[in-house]
């Protein structure tokens, strides 16, 4: 039987409560089902984020896989309907999917990430231009709008001004009025909507693949200017803040005006779900955003 790690089953019990539990607890089960499904033989311990299971496999003729196992929920939904518009070309390749359980045979990438690209010019410009090439496939239907999350976050805003820290009043509003000048235009293109370092890896060695390929979407249909705030927080430096920005906008050719309202956007986003969760407001590396871009 699969064993579910103990950092996996906490994370689902903390976040999704009794029914991450359950899913926990079937878990193993459903690892043996889809591994005997589509014929795959394991190949090596478990890994696993704060949501997922991925279970390194080979298929029957041979070829190396990972199984990727995750509850069915509206961050999950579209990434086969992502992945299968990508076809593989920037992001790794879907081979297989089962809609009722969620779960994914995926093409086997190495382990290391974008984030072992020491130059920090280099990895910010490998990131923007992967991040250019994705945005320009069409979106399959049914994803999840830019147009809604916004007005999503609009309508939340006084109630996360009545319990935020007074403090950080100013940023709520600061980064809404942003949003507010850019909300009627919300964009067309696939979004990754999580691209950042470690969310990009490299092929197998000796694989016939492009040198670095996206992984786990969170698939959304908005404007390309909603992807610059993950590579602004990675390897955080508040004086790397303006630069990374104007590189990555300089890069996408992006009209810098919109790229800062939707980069406060998610600002805004982050700084609601800090509220919401009980922290009085958002961290302080998304205020040191916010300060360098205002």
């Amino acid at each position: 039987m699969i064993s579910v790690p103990a950092a996996l089953a906490d994370s689902h019990a903390r976040y999704n409560g009794d029914a991450g539990r359950r899913w926990v607890a079937e878990l193993p089960a459903l690892a043996e089902r889809m591994l005997d499904h589509w014929g795959l033989r394991p190949a090596g311990p478990a890994r696993h984020g704060a949501v997922a299971l991925v279970l390194p496999a080979v298929t029957r003729d041979g070829t190396p896989a990972v199984l990727k196992l995750q509850p069915v929920d509206e961050e999950s939904e579209g990434e086969p309907a992502a992945l299968t518009a990508w076809g593989g070309d920037g992001a790794v390749r879907l081979l297989a999917h089962d809609p009722a359980t969620g779960s994914m045979l995926l093409e086997r990438l190495s382990h290391r990430s974008l984030d072992s690209v020491g130059d920090e010019r280099e990895a910010v410009t490998l990131l923007t231009t992967l991040l250019a090439r994705l945005t320009r496939a069409d979106p399959p239907p049914g994803l999840r709008h830019l147009r809604d999350i916004t007005h999503g976050m609009l309508d939340r805003l006084p109630g996360a001004l009545r319990h935020a820290d007074p403090a950080h009043h100013r940023l709520l509003e600061d980064c809404a009025a942003a949003v507010r000048e850019v909300a009627d235009e919300p964009g067309d293109r696939l979004l990754h909507w999580d691209l950042h370092y470690e969310n990009v890896l490299a092929p197998l060695p000796g694989a016939d693949r492009e040198p670095w390929l996206a992984i786990d979407p969170k698939p959304l249909v908005g404007d390309p200017c909603f992807e610059l705030l993950p590579a602004l927080n990675n390897r955080f430096d508040p004086a790397l803040v303006r630069p990374r920005f104007d590189l990555m906008t300089g890069i996408l050719g992006a009209d810098r005006d919109r790229a800062r309202a939707w980069t406060l956007g998610r600002v805004l986003q982050n700084a609601l779900w800090s509220v919401e969760g009980g922290e009085g407001g958002p961290s302080p590396v998304q205020v040191a955003i916010w300060e360098a871009l205002r």
